[in-house]
């Protein structure tokens, strides 16, 4: 098993605009595929089979890899795409978020066609990650974008009736960069507060599922780095992991105790992070 990071680059933190992979140790292993078409990374997800790993490209593609990095499926070049975030459906779709149309589209396992918008565009002002509960409701984060300009609230959508919106929280100290869903049905979002700001408070947050308020806040000790965090995925021991700019952390979800730097790496600029891989 590896750890996968999409490192981010250019205006966007100077990573290196490739998938990386590390052991689970945190032992950097380069790049996990070569392929010219992984370009500036962004969401990945493994299917439900844990054959095929989900890449959103900034090159406005997403591609499927196997487990030895090379591509099996291809949507092509999509103008616009702008795809941020991933996540898999219920119904094994392949789910995205859009960045530029500001809402969340559906590709098929095999990635043909141009993706099916699931809500209405200009949903959020920009969208800064979602999650299927097991029931089918789905959770979406609204965040700051590049420019400065969104919101800091987490919207649920009922699987019976995607298009009635309702706010399951609101938190000017929330500022969601990422969304998960805890085993037990809640909330978690990585937080950067003020976004952008150095100074900024950086925490991972739990929501109630079902009234939204906030159950507990974790964040790591001062001496555990913890800059710019994105993506959060749960691993295969169970722990909470989150990539951030110069690495990955965990935490013990059930104790909210912090486990230290997983991943030291300069100059990472993680952005999402996934399990892969024998």
């Amino acid at each position: 098993m590896k750890i996968l990071v999409t490192s981010a680059s250019g205006a966007n933190g100077g990573g290196y605009s490739r998938l990386l992979a590390f052991t689970m140790d945190g032992v950097a292993q380069g790049a996990f595929s070569n392929d010219s078409r992984i370009v500036d990374p962004r969401g990945l997800r493994v299917d439900a089979n844990r054959q095929l790993l989900y890449v959103n490209s900034g090159d406005d593609r997403i591609l499927a890899l196997d487990s030895w990095g090379e591509v099996q499926f291809d949507t092509g070049h999509i103008p616009g795409l702008n795809a941020g975030g991933g996540n898999l459906g219920p119904d094994g779709r392949y789910y995205v978020g859009l960045r530029t149309e500001r809402t969340v589209a559906a590709f098929p396992r095999d990635l043909d066609g141009i993706g099916t918008a699931i809500l209405p565009p200009g949903i959020v002002p920009f969208p800064r990650g979602f999650a299927f509960a097991d029931d089918g409701t789905l959770f979406l984060a609204s965040g700051v974008g590049p420019d400065g300009r969104g919101e800091s609230v987490i919207l649920r959508f009922l699987a019976s009736d995607v298009l009635s919106t309702n706010i399951l929280a609101a938190s000017d100290a929330m500022s969601p960069l990422d969304l998960a869903i805890a085993p037990g049905g809640n909330v978690l979002v990585s937080s950067e507060c003020p976004f952008g700001s150095p100074t900024a408070a950086t925490t991972v947050r739990e929501y109630d599922a079902s009234s939204g308020a906030l159950v507990r806040v974790f964040s790591p000790p001062d001496d555990v780095p913890f800059r710019r965090p994105r993506g959060l995925r749960w691993g295969p021991d169970g722990h909470l992991y989150c990539v951030a700019q110069d690495g990955v952390i965990a935490f013990d979800y059930e104790s909210g105790r912090c486990l230290g730097v997983v991943v030291d790496h300069p100059r990472l600029n993680g952005q999402a992070i996934e399990f892969f891989g024998e």
